[in-house]
């Protein structure tokens, strides 16, 4: 029973125009504005899709993963994950990452009204030295226990605590110097592509036409994705969409072919067959499995 911080209302700037009118006539649950602190292993709760899927969020997230390793794409590109790393995702990037049995720690969502300073871009953080381990999780168990508390000033503690762990960031930021390193060209196609992809693919826009967006050929965006993620740019756009129409089908009445029409599918028919072929149920089935 976390007490909220009070914020403003869910900012659906991040959410791409079509999906955003299918989303308002479904109803279907935006993140909330308030600021939780959840464990990693919940972020799972409903299905491993819910993390591993491509998606982005209309907030900023913080994970502290204090256990295990994986795998996490950020951005378009793909790198691994450790014990005691840092990850912060701002609001609208793409993303999705492997969660193992072994993985443990702790997500931070900032609520999308939440007006603390935090970084613009992607940071993943790996804290090897013990006092800005230990200042991190001090600072979320602190933010915890104030949200919790229903002591007087608590919402106020709670916001200062965030101030905090903004500094945090900054300051590891700083320390690790990522603003001045170099990023090599296939990464920052990719990160473009991801970035364009998470405002167009529910337009029912195919590579060809992103690539031409961004000014290159759909061989050379597809190539450099591989080099980036491992993955084909036509394997990240199927699986964003089809990350979207597993929430519809899973949070929503809408019907199916409407919930094609939403994500810019040409038929419901070949809907039913992306989804099949990705995982292994048809958009029925998995509805009634949800």
């Amino acid at each position: 029973s976390t007490k909220p911080l009070s914020l403003l209302e869910p900012d659906r700037t991040q959410i791409s125009q079509p999906l955003a009118a299918g989303l308002r006539v479904a109803n279907l649950p935006v993140p909330p504005s308030q600021v939780r602190i959840v464990p990693i292993q919940r972020l799972a709760a409903g299905g491993r899709w819910r993390v591993e899927a491509m998606r982005a969020l209309s907030e900023p997230v913080l994970m502290w993963i204090t256990r295990g390793q994986g795998r996490i794409t950020l951005g378009g590109v793909t790198r691994g994950y450790g014990t005691h790393n840092a990850v912060f995702i701002p609001a609208g990037v793409m993303h999705g990452f492997d969660l193992g049995a072994q993985t443990h720690g702790t997500a931070l969502f900032f609520g999308s009204g939440c007006d603390v300073t935090l970084p613009h871009s992607i940071q993943h953080l790996r804290i090897r030295e013990t006092t800005p381990q230990t200042e991190l999780s001090g600072i979320l168990e602190n933010i915890q226990r104030e949200m919790e508390s229903n002591r007087p000033g608590s919402d106020r503690a709670a916001r200062h605590h965030l101030g905090l762990l903004g500094v945090w960031l900054e300051r590891q930021v700083e320390a690790a110097g990522i603003e001045a390193k170099r990023i090599p060209a296939a990464r920052r196609l990719a990160a473009r592509y991801s970035a364009l992809l998470e405002r167009e693919f529910s337009s029912g826009h195919g590579v060809a036409a992103l690539a031409a967006e961004l000014g290159v050929t759909p061989t050379h965006l597809s190539r450099s994705c591989r080099e980036a993620c491992g993955r084909a740019a036509s394997d990240l756009l199927q699986d964003r969409r089809l990350y979207a129409a597993r929430r519809l089908l899973s949070e929503t009445r809408e019907p199916i072919k409407d919930i094609s029409a939403m994500l810019g599918f040409t038929s419901a028919a070949y809907f039913t067959r992306a989804f099949h072929t990705r995982t292994g149920k048809t958009p029925s089935a998995f509805r009634k499995g949800a």
